[in-house]
């Protein structure tokens, strides 16, 4: 068999597993018909959270487990994580005081120790914190963590591929059959790979895969999609909100990209992968939302970019989509050739699915699994405290200015030393496609990170794509093309 391990999906999940297996000293293929993170796991709410309204349906183990996940990813990926105060204001809620209060003790305490503070309430000083609201002073402060999702699913790819997989994106698999001792696969350009079992991580596609597959299965997904706008930054400070709303959802307002505010999210059932696309009812919806609290609002004209992922949720019955757990559940076929299949989870979970997805798969390929990742650090990642390590990148490269150094340090970590090896001025950077884009960087992300076209460049590995026109956009692509 060419490989231990076929894995069909790059999104979170599937790169998760990759590097687990890697580093189990499995010989491990991943293939995707796109990018990296290319769907789901690039169109998220962008945090690392236990999910706080979980309390409400009771899933207890879930906000435990996902908290302490939170501090490992805050410890392993400093540059990509970082810690995000919340301010959840008990204006128009509809939930009584008492309650959101009970809920956050009980939040801090499935926490256990962590890095980041404990929550409280709001007091007369926070004007900061209230100064945007219609009014009120009342309501809470707590701390959940942000996120780069496309870059942390790329670094468990990275780290995976540094330790012996093969990673291969825009190549998908065609089709698949179990032989004796294994599964045969033919992937799109035609090349035929074997491997002894095969991981099923497409996401949002698991059904559809395991039909390509003839495999039939008792778990089911129920596919919600989630909507975000970014508009032009409503309120100063680093911090977040969490807004109740009349339906007892919930919407997050959140810092993002230096000038603006990203407003998400909606759930919305759908029936395929492909009705990943926002509709005017939920920008409306996502307006209204930020109009019922701030002073300042907003109207659809407003709104400067989208993004709308379809979460292949795990149908537990659930009676509406917001009640849905975000639990994962995995699945193994092991008639014959064993195949595992991913249901559900969530970006903060990854690292514990693949785990938990090696116990389950390796005993049906005669290997012994053991935790490999629980204290390991991400490429890059091997960073003390952040904000001395962003000096030190301010103090050895001045030219690339302070907000292209801190931008670059958040997306690169220690590997930006790598990368600027050697540079000593803008010159050296080569072209200048705007936003501080450089030609370097470019390179970097095409030979280092799988990157193919400007898309890849712009809307996942940088996330520049929203500070470029459209000409600038085209010369990226040309570049690529070229």
């Amino acid at each position: 068999m060419d490989h231990d391990l076929l894995i069909i999906g790059g999104g979170i999940n599937g790169c998760a597993i990759a590097r687990e297996a890697s580093l189990l000293g499995l010989r491990v293929m991943l293939v995707d018909k796109g990018d990296l993170a290319g769907e789901t796991s690039s169109k998220s709410t962008k945090l690392i959270h236990g999910g706080l309204r979980y309390l409400e349906y009771y899933d207890f183990r879930l906000v435990a487990e996902a908290l302490h996940e939170r501090e490992r990813l805050l410890k392993a990926a400093p540059h990509l994580i970082h810690g995000l105060e919340f301010v959840l204001p008990h204006e128009h809620a509809v939930r009584p005081w008492w309650m959101v209060r009970a809920g956050l003790y009980l939040y801090d305490l499935l926490g256990g120790k962590s890095s980041l503070p404990r929550s409280r309430g709001l007091r007369a000083r926070d004007t900061a914190f209230t100064a945007p609201l219609k009014g009120g002073d009342r309501g809470f402060v707590y701390w959940d963590a942000f996120v780069d999702d496309a870059r942390l699913t790329l670094a468990n790819a990275l780290d995976a591929a540094a330790n012996g997989a093969a990673i291969d994106t825009y190549y998908a698999l065609d089709h698949a059959e179990r032989i004796d001792g294994g599964w045969r696969a033919t992937l799109a350009d035609g090349r035929i790979v074997t491997a002894r079992a095969l991981v099923n991580a497409a996401g949002p596609w698991v059904h559809q895969m395991l039909g390509r597959l003839g495999v039939t299965t008792k778990s089911n997904v129920r596919l919600v999609k989630g909507s975000h706008i970014v508009v032009p930054r409503l309120y100063d400070g680093d911090h977040a909100y969490i807004l109740q709303q009349p339906d007892r959802r919930i919407v997050f307002a959140i810092p993002y990209q230096h000038g603006f505010t990203e407003i998400g999210t909606t759930d919305i059932p759908v029936d395929q992968p492909e009705d990943a696309v926002i509709a005017d009812d939920e920008i409306a919806y996502l307006c209204e939302a930020v109009n019922r609290h701030f002073v300042r609002q907003i109207a659809p004209a407003d709104v400067t970019s989208s993004w709308s992922g379809v979460r292949p949720l795990y149908d537990d019955g659930a009676a509406n989509a917001a009640s849905v757990t975000r639990d994962y559940v995995l699945e193994l076929d092991a008639d014959g050739a064993p195949l595992l299949s991913i249901f559900g989870g969530k970006i903060t979970t990854a690292r514990h699915l693949a785990e938990d997805a090696m116990e389950k798969l390796c005993p049906a390929i005669g290997v012994a699994p053991h935790p490999v990742t629980p204290a390991r650090v991400f490429p890059g990642g091997a960073i003390a405290d952040f904000d001395q390590f962003v000096a030190s990148v301010r103090a050895t490269w001045p030219f690339l200015g302070d907000a292209r150094a801190a931008r670059m340090a958040h997306a690169y970590g220690t590997e930006l030393a790598e990368m600027l090896d050697g540079i000593a001025d803008e010159a050296a950077m080569g072209r200048d496609f705007g936003a501080g884009l450089s030609e370097i960087e470019l390179r970097w992300m095409r030979d280092r990170e799988w990157a193919t076209c400007a898309a890849d460049a712009l809307d996942r590995r940088s996330k520049l794509g929203l500070r470029l026109t459209d000409d600038q956009r085209a010369a990226v692509e040309r570049w690529f093309a070229r």
